[in-house]
């Protein structure tokens, strides 16, 4: 039996967390996926260039059966032919359609407890996406319509007859997530790699073959158990972006981590994590491997160098739970009215327990401080 509930925030807040539990086979979990996609978004299949389209599913079931035969869920669910190559049934929406992040991972040596953590904050923009646009090019993002990018959020929470369980946060689409750990104690999460160098397209870029850069933490989810599997899958995968790069930090139950990103032309970069602490936040690792050679931030840089200077400092000494949490909330954004991002939630893996952890950004409260639902943790398994 699928459940759905509220878990954060509601009518009065700025985000209403949901929180999504599906079981059966991929087939079943694709339509009850594509199912609350339409109720909740008004989401229907969107035209694609059927050649593309055709390679896109070949390629998933080559590659990613699990997702596969969800899309095939989805479109029986929806009316869709899945031979009618004209409609793409992947993508689904939680929300009608730049943020900054920060990242560590602690491992089981470092914990004062014995137990590895990965720690996360989501920062993004508090508006929405066509006051955005508004924003970027110079005009007046008050004037512009549309509920905040982040403001509805899902948990979801899969149960496969066929696979590996799992729990995950997605910003947006309900077939991709921005985190999450699966029942073998793997656990990724994505953060934007270029901020400052980087510019997002000019003209909307559609969906294309292989995974794009909110399927990959679902696709590592779905198909590794550690960290050596996620290693070899993520260099055997197709990768596109459809906007600003991502990196993505993985860890698993074993104690081992490491940041996956790619570079100029193409070459990807696996970069195993050492003794100590492994921090990320908006800059290429492979690009700047040395936290004390980074350079000053700029206005585009979103702290970024800063933030991974802080991190560095406040964790090179063993690490509580609770010190590693308040690692994050040191970087963290706060709730300053001239600067038009948050921290939107703060999450917190523990391997061994397969379960993450996590609190939501509910408003703007007083003395510069952001209101947070108290944390909520999910489990992979049970």
């Amino acid at each position: 039996m699928n459940e759905i509930s509220i878990v954060a925030g509601g009518r009065d807040d700025f985000m209403t967390v949901r929180h999504l539990v599906v079981r059966g086979d991929h087939t079943a979990i694709g339509a009850a996926l594509a199912e609350e996609a339409h109720a909740s978004a008004g989401w229907v299949p969107a035209e694609i260039d059927p050649v593309v389209n055709r390679a896109r599913w070949t390629w998933f079931e080559r590659n990613w059966p699990q997702q596969h035969a969800r899309m095939s869920g989805a479109a029986a669910v929806l009316g869709v032919d899945p031979d009618d190559d004209r409609y793409c049934v992947d993508g689904m929406p939680t929300l009608p359609s730049g943020s900054g992040c920060s990242a560590v991972w602690c491992p089981p040596g470092l914990s004062t407890d014995g137990r590895g953590r990965l720690a996360r904050n989501y920062d993004l923009f508090t508006l929405s996406e066509q006051a955005l646009a508004a924003l970027a090019t110079g005009g007046d993002p008050t004037s512009a319509g549309g509920p905040p990018m982040a403001s509805r959020p899902c948990v979801v929470t899969t149960h496969p007859e066929d696979g590996l369980a799992s729990t995950a946060v997605t910003m947006s689409e309900l077939d991709g997530c921005t985190e999450g750990i699966n029942e073998a104690g793997l656990c990724v999460v994505l953060l934007l790699a270029e901020v400052v160098d980087s510019e997002p397209p000019t003209a909307p870029i559609g969906p294309q073959v292989g995974l794009n850069v909110t399927q990959v933490p679902r696709f590592l989810l779905d198909t590794c158990e550690n960290v050596e599997q996620a290693k070899q899958a993520l260099l055997g995968a197709k990768h596109y972006n459809q906007g600003v790069p991502c990196h993505y930090v993985v860890a698993d139950a074993s104690g081992q981590a490491f940041v996956w990103e790619r570079g100029r032309f193409d070459t990807e970069h696996v970069l195993p994590a050492a003794e100590g602490a492994l921090c990320a936040t908006n800059h290429l690792l492979h690009v700047h491997p040395d936290v004390n050679d980074l350079p000053p931030d700029t206005e585009r840089s979103f702290h970024t160098y800063a933030r991974a200077r802080t991190l560095a400092e406040r964790t090179a000494a063993p690490l509580s739970a609770v010190a590693l949490r308040e690692a994050l909330d040191a970087v963290a954004m706060r709730a300053v009215p001239e600067e038009p991002w948050r921290t939107m939630w703060r999450t917190v893996f523990d391997v061994a327990d397969r379960a993450m952890s996590t609190r939501f950004y509910l408003g703007d409260g007083e003395h510069g401080l952001a209101r947070y639902s108290a944390e909520v943790t999910f489990r992979a398994t049970g």
